[in-house]
């Protein structure tokens, strides 16, 4: 973990408007800049109310998938046509996928060409990101992954090519987003700013962020679950989720997310309960490592606990808490695809090589057995 003195570069879009009805400012944001030609990604869900948006008739694709691979994301590219700015309305996969199509539009290039860190061009669009979940922090971050069906493996893009011009984060858009997702997505930003707390490249600078993170999801994610209206709770976990895309630019993710990307990319779960399922049993598997800072993590979230065995029994109480199965088996991950999934698991060095402790491959099957 580093020092205080050691450099570290945060990027961030250059104007983020947060708070209730911002929503209605993308209009004239849009007029502002000129832009003749907006183009909305979007889920199906977000999409049957573009009207929110303010912005009258507009080009749409509307068929964004969970955990969307690259047939998903080359149909988008297609439909973006001579679009000026493209707008990613939605929860991670929509603004994932709106980055992509921002630098891949107008271009003869394949998510391939651009794949992995600084290789995407500038783009022509612009590129705003509306989040109507709490979960992802994607609307301020310069990733984008999106699963290659051949491989089954999560094709990871970074460049600061793909950050925002505006991020728009209005919490009354998350109102109507179910409990159970609520629960799912607010542990999905809890652990972003989880995993780069106790990250090896972990930095006093983020590390403010993602406490912070942390404590706001112990303090709303349980009233947001129970209460669906309640604005405050819902402003916290946005703000929560925003934290965690801070973290994840110059720190990123480890062990948690390596763990959980195999149940999206294998038995398509949805990005947020896949996290919140594998979150206690990393927490536990990290804990001798980080110490005092996992003592943090459980009083934030309400559950004191120290050792291993009590801080995996802590996190998962915290989640069960909120409705959650915390079992795999009932998600319909079957126990004799394990072995593949800790192979999967442990090919993705990019977020392990920075996890506290070095998990092996036998490591992460144990850890899939005890989340069975």
């Amino acid at each position: 973990m580093y020092n205080l003195d050691k450099a570290i570069e945060l990027q961030r879009p250059p104007v983020v408007r947060f708070g209730c009805g911002t929503v209605d400012s993308l209009a004239g944001w849009i007029a502002q800049q000129g832009y003749r030609a907006p183009f909305v990604v979007a889920d199906p869900v977000n999409a049957a109310r573009i009207d929110l948006l303010g912005l009258g008739e507009v080009a749409l694709f509307g068929e964004v998938v969970a955990e969307p691979d690259m047939t998903n994301l080359a149909r988008a590219v297609a439909a973006a046509g001579g679009a000026d700015v493209v707008i990613g309305f939605g929860g991670g996969s929509a603004m994932d996928l709106a980055k992509l199509v921002a630098v891949l539009a107008g271009t003869d290039l394949t998510l391939h060409d651009i794949s992995g860190p600084n290789r995407a061009p500038a783009r022509r669009p612009g590129l705003v990101q509306i989040p109507t979940t709490a979960g992802t922090g994607s609307e301020v971050g310069t990733r984008a992954l999106v699963t290659d069906p051949a491989t089954l493996a999560k094709v990871a893009t970074e460049s600061v090519h793909m950050l925002a011009d505006l991020a728009i984060i209005d919490p009354a858009l998350t109102v109507s987003v179910p409990r159970h997702v609520t629960a799912a997505t607010g542990v999905d930003a809890m652990a972003h700013c989880v995993e780069a707390y106790t990250s090896r490249r972990a930095h006093p600078l983020i590390d403010a962020y993602a406490l912070q993170g942390i404590e706001l999801v112990g303090k709303y994610l349980r009233r947001a679950v129970e209460d669906g209206a309640d604005l405050e709770a819902r402003a916290g976990l946005a703000l929560a989720a925003f934290y965690g895309g801070v973290c994840l630019g110059p720190v990123n993710t480890t062990a948690g997310h390596a763990l959980a990307y195999p149940l999206g990319t294998r038995h398509k779960l949805p990005h947020g309960i896949a996290n919140a399922l594998i979150f206690p049993h990393t927490l536990a598997a990290n804990a001798a490592a980080v110490p005092e800072k996992t003592r943090a993590i459980c009083a934030a979230l309400g559950r004191p606990a120290e050792g291993a065995e009590a801080v995996r029994a802590a996190a998962t109480g915290f989640c069960e808490g909120l409705g959650l199965d915390m079992r795999l088996s009932a998600h319909g991950v079957p126990e004799d695809d394990l072995p593949n999934m800790a192979r999967d698991a442990h090919a993705i060095r990019r977020l392990l090589d920075w996890n506290p402790v070095d998990l092996s491959e036998a490591d992460i099957l144990a850890l899939y057995r005890a989340a069975l």
